[in-house]
């Protein structure tokens, strides 16, 4: 058996303790296996996985989100030992639907959004409303910082938008973006180095091909930031976390543009905004 098959089947479905980690670490260097980095973040220790609930939409104005996730959540099983549930949504956007969500979220840790300015009908708009005034984490990428901002068009009959949703939770206004062929130069917020968060972050600096997403201010006092984006003419938090009114953890980022994908400190920082998230 390869060293990354029985590593893979050591951690799979159970947390693996700090003093194991560094042992496995010291294996993978040792013996040459890649895996993703490891980082100091770990959620509670539980009997099962913690199941995380990704909601996406194939949509041309959602940076391919129905592409980039479900590999992505494949590797945190393989890598994590976590339980992930990918749904896609359908519909048109002023009368959406994510089918399953209902139950699916009834046992989710974790719900993650990356959709666009859809409108859900009362039924699964008051599950996920129930579910972060439980004080239960959410994680937002990109456009969720529109999620339910229906545009252009009311919410069809039998369906409700939810605008407030960006700076009720998000801590936010959805200001626009810049322009996709400036891109977006990402540094760290002076000072947040070592939240665990950026651990195993390397480079703390780099580039995305995304365009720069416009959020000042912040609406939350309180939001600890922890990078910053500048397309050359501007510079505006891509990544910060906070907490909500009923004391949910919450990381937001801007960032997840297809090709962020596929970058090793993307990939890091989103793995960790979703670990760190789930601390309790």
């Amino acid at each position: 058996m390869g060293f990354g098959l029985a590593f893979q089947n050591i951690i799979k479905g159970q947390w693996v303790r700090p003093s194991l980690l560094v042992l496995h670490a010291m294996l993978i260097l040792t013996s040459g296996a890649v895996l993703w980095p490891f980082f100091s973040i770990a959620p509670p220790e539980q009997s099962d996985p913690p199941r995380l609930l990704f909601l996406v939409a194939e949509d041309p104005n959602n940076y391919e989100a129905h592409r980039t996730i479900p590999p992505f959540a494949r590797r945190l099983e393989k890598s994590e030992g976590w339980s992930t549930t990918v749904i896609q949504g359908r519909g048109d956007l002023n009368a959406f639907e994510f089918p399953g969500l209902e139950a699916a979220l009834a046992k989710a840790d974790l719900l993650v959004i990356f959709f666009r300015r859809a409108a859900l009908r009362p039924a699964q708009m008051n599950a996920i409303k129930s579910y972060l005034a439980e004080g239960k984490p959410l994680v937002g990428i990109r456009t969720a910082n529109h999620a339910f901002s229906v545009h252009h068009q009311a919410a069809a009959q039998g369906f409700v938008d939810w605008w407030d949703f960006v700076p009720d939770y998000l801590g936010h206004k959805n200001a626009g973006y810049g322009k996709l062929e400036d891109g977006t130069a990402v540094t760290p917020e002076p000072g947040a180095e070592a939240h665990p968060i950026l651990k195993g972050v390397k480079p703390l600096a780099w580039q995305s091909k995304g365009s720069l997403y416009r959020v000042l201010p912040l609406l939350d006092e309180k939001a600890v930031v922890l990078l910053q984006g500048s397309d050359g003419k501007e510079k505006q938090p891509v990544a910060w976390t906070r907490s909500s009114r009923h004391g949910g953890r919450i990381f937001y980022t801007s960032l997840g543009y297809p090709d962020d994908f596929s970058q090793p400190p993307f990939q890091t920082l989103l793995r960790n905004g979703l670990s760190w998230a789930m601390v309790k």
